[in-house]
């Protein structure tokens, strides 16, 4: 067939370019890839508080059974809903199946033609893919710079909407929120903050940087995702009422979903809930990332080839330019029982593909010693 064979060709392409991706399995490496920060995604004690919470509903129910414009909403749902709302501090909140179906939502339906969308040039795909949908104009400001953010919002046009996360997953950076919403009251600008990465790692019972740093009312939105940290899977976001009841009628990412079944709802409320009892988990991770971080400083030289992006998030970078190189040591740490993953270009710009190290409340010092030492002698050889 002539599709198939246009196909192909387009595959070799991106292998020639050593960028094609596959899906691969690994059970026996230590885990220094997943999104598991704190751990609830492996806990037994959560499973099995789902399960018990689970239980306890009746009648129960194995899938939703369509949207919830149509049989999929419940009284649970509403309920979830309102706890949500309290807990991340927001008049409402909305439900999502996923975090990229939310942020995909927000931008593609809320922004409208003459407006303006400005996002930082690192963040998440689904939010310029939200953008590219919606009938706004839309472009990018250098990451975290303020300077750019502001020459491009005084140039922008009808309702401006500026677009940041919390943590950005590549390079695991905070944004810088505060100077970033001044920018954003001086020119009237409205300020969508995504927080996948900070959702149960920051703020009081895990609500995020936003609520954090005490801004949570002076933000327009705020999405946050549970497939992370969290452990189990959804998303929701948390805003007005307004801006729920203009979701429910306007996103078709809402609209024309199958919504999730009970057991979801449940598993995000009992991990909030475990969150909440065992609070200690931020500070075990925060241990972890700072035993990280000291032991790169006691490697590193000035003259060293590694070159770490560090921070005080549970995502730390070696940027390691080439996406074969890139491949090779990730690889090389695999071989030595460290499971990493590279991020190749498209994915990040050419020339700062790397190795995304994620660190977990249950990394030993033990471990994180020996993948630290790896790297610094596969850069050393």
């Amino acid at each position: 067939m002539a599709i198939e064979h246009q196909l192909r060709e387009t595959l070799g392409k991106r292998a020639s370019k050593g960028n094609l991706r596959s899906l691969t399995t690994t059970d026996s490496l230590v885990d220094f890839f997943s999104n598991d920060y704190l751990g609830l995604a492996r806990s037994q004690e959560l499973w099995h508080l789902i399960r018990q919470n689970y239980d306890r509903l009746a009648p129960r129910s194995n899938g939703a059974t369509g949207s919830r414009l149509l049989s999929g909403n419940s009284a649970y749902y509403e309920q979830l809903e309102s706890y949500l709302a309290s807990l991340f501090k927001a008049e409402a909140t909305l439900v999502f199946n996923a975090g990229y179906s939310a942020n995909l939502a927000v931008l593609s339906s809320i922004a409208q033609k003459n407006d303006t969308i400005i996002y930082d040039d690192t963040i998440h795909a689904c939010i310029k893919e939200g953008a590219r949908l919606s009938l706004a104009r839309y472009y990018s400001f250098k990451h975290n710079d303020i300077d750019d953010l502001t020459r491009k919002i005084a140039l922008a046009e009808g309702n401006i909407f500026v677009a940041v996360e919390s943590i950005y997953s590549m390079d695991g950076d905070r944004g810088k929120l505060i100077e970033i919403l001044e920018v954003c009251k001086k020119h009237g600008a409205q300020l969508i903050v995504d927080e996948a990465h900070s959702t149960g790692i920051l703020g009081e019972n895990g609500n995020g940087l936003v609520c954090q740093l005490g801004i949570e009312k002076e933000v327009f939105l705020r999405v946050y995702t549970f497939g992370k940290a969290m452990g189990v899977h959804g998303a929701c976001v948390a805003g007005s009422q307004v801006v729920k009841d203009y979701l429910i009628n306007f996103a078709r990412a809402f609209i024309y979903t199958t919504a999730l079944p009970q057991h979801s709802l449940v598993s995000i409320r009992s991990a909030f809930e475990y969150l909440e009892k065992n609070a200690g988990l931020q500070q075990k991770l925060q241990k972890v990332i700072n035993h990280f971080n000291t032991k790169v400083k006691t490697y590193h030289h000035a003259d060293d080839k590694v070159h770490f992006l560090r921070n005080q998030s549970a995502i730390q970078v070696v940027i390691v330019p080439g996406n074969d190189r890139a491949k090779k040591m990730a690889l090389a740490l695999q071989a030595k029982g460290f499971d990493v993953r590279p991020i190749l270009s498209p994915t990040v710009r050419e020339g700062s593909e790397r190795i995304r190290i994620c660190l977990h409340v249950f990394n030993t010092e033990e471990e994180i010693n020996g993948l630290v030492a790896a790297i610094f002698e596969m850069t050393h050889e």
